[in-house]
């Protein structure tokens, strides 16, 4: 079997949702080649994967620099056209967009079958089965599947040699120039800022002192504060499922919602109504079927936004961005303008969440839930680790939530953590290393082993 491996590189190293897809290559074929798109100097970062068996090729032109998710997805589109395969792997996202695009886009324009989100895969040589987020999936060779970061990338035999890298530029490859880098992508960002949403002052207490405090703050109400909405508002703008429709009226006079068709259905109906604006729910679902629809529409796409403004006629996208340690500001040229937003799941009062601090404690973690009637969530890293379903993960890659109290607990507090629980009244973390950054976004905090 011909695997084709699609990685970036990252201020110098492979992106670890890439060396994961890699590795799963290489436990599957002996016939793998590694394609990627970037500058030239990124050379000397690809040779070493040389040495574990895998031709490599460099994708890289002047004319590409700047691309967004569509013109990066169209480029590689071109040059993996020109090439022979049977399946593509490619990681679920990279760490510094975070937008889980280019692996649907990609398929698409190929037009073959996709799997995302898959945490591992087997194939019997006609068609590729998947352990995913969402369950089990099984589709035909051809096919693209993106990989979460669940295979280890192996280091090189010491007996190994070392091989060259391919450099394609556009002379090779054949790409329309008026769909690449700036000129190709309709997204563009219009600023950037770090990210300091959610900080709060932390008061520390004792453990003595956790149960009283719990029961003194179920007893107040919830908060209704709601963020302040655009002056103007857009005339129409299409909401792909209930999950958005909030969100749709803060910025629309009119929301017209849209069914979860296939995303041919909803290119076509959109292909023949022309709406300006189309918001979809940044749930598995909603990344995976709005990239396939952008890249039939030939649109941009702004990922996991969670403000949007506008001044009467465009949509202003914000969104996390480089695993959520700063806010980008984003607007599409192009229409119909399209968003997946995130939106608040449905959330008990109060939210126990436990982190990979307390990996060997969940008894204990389970029993103090029930004994304050709390729901229990989990950390990325718990998930990670096979402890708990992803089901139950809050964060940038889970699901956002907005609780009366959430008590956090072995987590560390990574920015893709705290990023989705905001929206909760209060906040209490336990944490054994006072200088855990979950303390900044705490409103009490309790320094010691649970």
């Amino acid at each position: 079997m011909k695997i084709l491996v699609c990685v970036k590189v990252i201020k110098g190293e492979i992106n670890p949702f890439d060396s994961s897809a890699l590795e799963c290559a290489l436990q599957m074929s002996n016939d793998v080649t590694v394609v990627t798109m970037g500058h030239g100097s990124n050379e000397e970062v690809l040779k070493p994967l040389t040495r574990l068996g895998a031709e490599v090729v460099l994708i890289s032109d002047n004319v590409f620099a700047g691309s967004d998710t569509l013109a990066t997805s169209y480029v590689l589109s071109a040059a993996i056209k020109k090439m022979e395969y049977d399946l593509i792997l490619c990681g679920r996202q990279s760490i510094d967009g975070d937008t889980a695009q280019v692996g649907p886009m990609l398929s698409k324009m190929l037009g073959i079958n996709l799997i995302t989100n898959a945490v591992s895969i087997e194939t019997d040589g006609l068609k590729i089965t998947a352990k995913t987020r969402a369950g089990k999936e099984n589709v035909f060779l051809p096919a693209l599947v993106t990989l979460e970061r669940s295979y280890v990338l192996r280091f090189p035999s010491i007996f190994s040699k070392q091989g060259k890298v391919t450099v394609l530029d556009n002379s090779v490859i054949g790409c329309d120039v008026e769909k690449c880098g700036i000129k190709g992508s309709p997204t563009r960002v219009l600023k950037t800022f770090e990210n300091e949403h959610g900080k709060r002052n932390c008061t520390f207490i004792t453990l003595d002192e956790l149960l009283p405090l719990i029961e003194k703050l179920k007893a107040q109400p919830r908060s209704n504060e709601k963020k302040s909405l655009s002056s103007q508002k857009l005339k129409s703008v299409w909401a792909v499922g209930e999950e958005v429709l909030e969100k749709a009226r803060e910025v629309s006079e009119e929301v017209i919602m849209i069914e979860k068709l296939t995303p041919e259905e909803i290119s076509e109906r959109a292909l023949k109504d022309k709406p300006d604006v189309i918001l979809w729910n940044a749930d598995l679902w909603g990344r995976k079927n709005a990239s396939i629809v952008a890249a039939i529409l030939n649109t941009g796409l702004c990922a996991d936004c969670t403000e949007l403004e506008t001044d009467g006629d465009n949509l202003i996208m914000y969104r996390p961005a480089q695993g959520g340690s700063i806010y980008a500001k984003i607007k599409c040229l192009k229409k119909p303008q399209m968003a997946t937003v995130r939106t608040q799941s449905n959330s008990s009062d109060i939210i126990v969440a436990a982190g990979k601090g307390v990996a060997d404690k969940t008894e204990k973690i389970q029993n103090f839930a029930k004994e304050i009637g709390a729901e229990l969530a989990s950390s990325r890293g718990l998930v990670d680790m096979g402890k708990e379903p992803y089901e139950s993960q809050v964060g940038l890659t889970g699901k956002v939530v907005s609780p009366k109290i959430y008590i956090a607990i072995g987590i560390s507090g990574a920015v893709h953590h705290t990023c989705a629980i905001e929206g909760a009244d209060m906040v209490i973390a336990i944490n054994p290393d006072k200088d855990a950054r979950i303390f900044e976004y705490a409103d009490y905090g309790i320094c010691t082993a649970f």
